[in-house]
């Protein structure tokens, strides 16, 4: 299973500059790689504070990205800014709320979404937007994935491969500013480790429209921890971590540490 890792800058607030960034790089991709994985709100930035900027589920990202993805022949995973479909429950209640929700774009099927569960009040995220409820496993071509947004990589019961064998790979996007690279390198590093799966993480690089600083650190680990891509501080460009499923099942056969592990319902 090949996934294409995409660190760069991201265009703040700029939908369309972004989308056309991300149209050319993916495109590029084609015949190389089955999951293209771009970062955390991909075609805006975090903005937390511009509900103008929501799309509708199946407003144009969604569908650009889908064409792309059926011509491309690949999956193309990422989030964006959405409206909610939840209604009010009193006249008092705004009609609807965002939610920052991720994509599982694969060729010639319906997408597959999964709402950031864990928003990040201290940048305005729980001000705006809606929380998500849904612990969802993807396939795609054998594989198993769990999707993971940002924020969401500190809590990890939510993350939890609860059977050990719930998911193969874990695909965490993020916009995790310099300031806090430490944390964001010790918990992708943990995730991987107590949930015994692959892990890839996309961050992103450049200034944000408030001025943080994004320096990327994305990387793809294996089984013992080993980086099998790497970015070095600042660094633009695309990598491709290929992962080998069978390795994986092997080792979780070998040293089935996941029994040991305490059961709990969330």
């Amino acid at each position: 299973m090949r996934v294409a890792l995409l660190q760069y800058p991201i265009v703040w607030a700029e939908p369309e500059a972004n989308l056309r960034f991300w149209e050319e790089q993916i495109r590029a991709l084609s015949g190389k790689a089955d999951v293209v994985l771009l970062p955390e709100m991909c075609t805006t930035g975090f903005c937390t504070d511009r509900p103008d900027l929501a799309e509708p589920a199946n407003g144009p990202t969604i569908q650009r990205l889908q064409a792309l993805a059926d011509s491309c022949d690949l999956a193309i995973v990422g989030s964006y800014i959405c409206l909610s479909e939840q209604r009010a429950k009193s006249k008092e209640q705004r009609p609807s709320r965002l939610v920052n929700r991720a994509f599982f774009i694969r060729p010639c099927q319906e997408p597959e979404y999964v709402d950031k569960r864990h928003l990040y009040a201290h940048g305005g995220e729980a001000e705006f937007f809606a929380a998500g409820d849904q612990r969802t496993v993807i396939e795609f071509r054998g594989v198993k994935f769990r999707i993971c947004v940002c924020y969401d990589l500190r809590f990890p019961v939510w993350l939890r491969n609860q059977s050990g064998w719930d998911y193969d790979i874990l695909l965490v996007m993020a916009n995790w500013p310099a300031v806090r690279i430490q944390y964001w390198d010790a918990l992708v590093a943990a995730r991987a480790t107590e949930n015994q799966c692959y892990i890839a993480a996309v961050n992103i690089v450049g200034e944000d429209g408030k001025g943080l600083h994004y320096n990327g650190h994305s990387v793809a680990y294996d089984t013992r921890l080993q980086p099998i891509v790497h970015f070095d501080d600042d660094a633009c460009g695309t990598q491709i971590a290929d992962f080998d499923i069978a390795q994986l099942h092997h080792f979780r056969e070998v040293l089935p540490l996941w029994k040991d592990a305490d059961k709990f319902r969330l």
